[in-house]
Parts: structure tokens; C-alpha cells; sequence
């Protein structure tokens, strides 16, 4: 696409977001993954903690895909807003548990462009849900680090 960042528009910004969604949705890690920069950053709060990098986000999105994905059992888009370089999402996720019990999580996800490509995203719910969406392992890794790193 080549758009300066002065010459993105709302539009542009609405159908990226939405096709980052669409493929998440659909479990294609790869595409996913090619709607992002080099070097994506991504924070989950209220915890502060901050990841950045491919092979940490690759690893995000993996678990995310091949384990949390399958145990939703519904998900609900209860609100978005769009502005020329973001796109927030307020989803309401309904996922099993173990014993077969549904939760249910409150998330917004908040995607920032750099031109064509998403820069990352901060992610807004719980530390249960975040640990279901990123799983234990990569979320011990940055939350030891320290809040607002997570650096590869």
C-alpha cells in the first residue's frame, strides 16, 4: 500500500483491524501474522506487562489459536470505535473451563497501525483470561521480566 502515515485513513485503518480480526477468528497463524510489523509490541493490562517481537507474539498467537480459540464457546462484539491510526474492540468471550463449566471474560483489544501493517495492540481484561489467551508459560516469562518489558 505505501500510505504515509498522514495519508492513512479511518477507512484503512477499519478494514485492517477488522481483517486482523477475521483471520485471528479464522485460526490462520500465518496471515495473522503478516498483517503485523517486524517487530510488534504487545501489553495486557491492568498488569503491565509488555511483550514485543515476533517469535514472543508468534508464540502469543500460536497458544492463542491452537488452545484458547477451540474452548470458546461464543464470543459477542459488543462495541467498537475506529480513528485514523486505531481500532478498539469490545468483545464479550464466553470459553470452557476445565470441568466443562463456561466462563465468561470482558476484553477489549486495542490495534495501532504503522501504515499498512499493525505496530501491536494492548489487550484489556483479566490476568485469568489473559493466562487462558497467551497461556502460563509466555505470560511467566514477561511478567518476570518486570512490568513494561518483555524485550526479545
Amino acid at each position: 500500500m505505501g500510505s504515509s502515515r498522514s495519508e492513512w485513513t479511518v477507512e484503512q485503518m477499519y478494514e485492517l483491524g477488522s481483517r486482523h480480526a477475521r483471520l485471528e477468528a479464522q485460526g490462520d497463524l500465518e496471515a495473522t501474522m503478516a498483517t503485523l510489523v517486524a517487530v510488534p509490541v504487545y501489553e495486557f493490562w491492568p498488569m503491565g506487562w509488555t511483550m514485543s517481537g515476533r517469535e514472543r507474539v508468534r508464540r502469543y498467537y500460536e497458544h492463542l489459536l491452537g488452545h484458547f480459540v477451540p474452548q470458546t464457546r461464543g464470543y459477542r462484539l459488543l462495541d467498537e470505535w475506529v480513528s485514523r491510526t486505531s481500532v478498539a474492540q469490545e468483545y464479550e468471550i464466553q470459553v470452557e473451563a476445565e470441568g466443562g463449566e463456561l466462563e465468561s471474560h470482558r476484553v477489549i483489544g486495542v490495534l495501532f497501525a504503522d501504515g499498512p501493517l499493525l505496530s501491536g495492540e494492548r489487550i484489556y481484561a483479566s490476568e485469568r483470561c489473559v493466562r487462558q489467551m497467551a497461556g502460563d508459560d509466555l505470560i511467566d516469562e514477561i511478567a518476570s521480566l518486570g512490568r513494561g518489558t518483555g524485550s526479545e
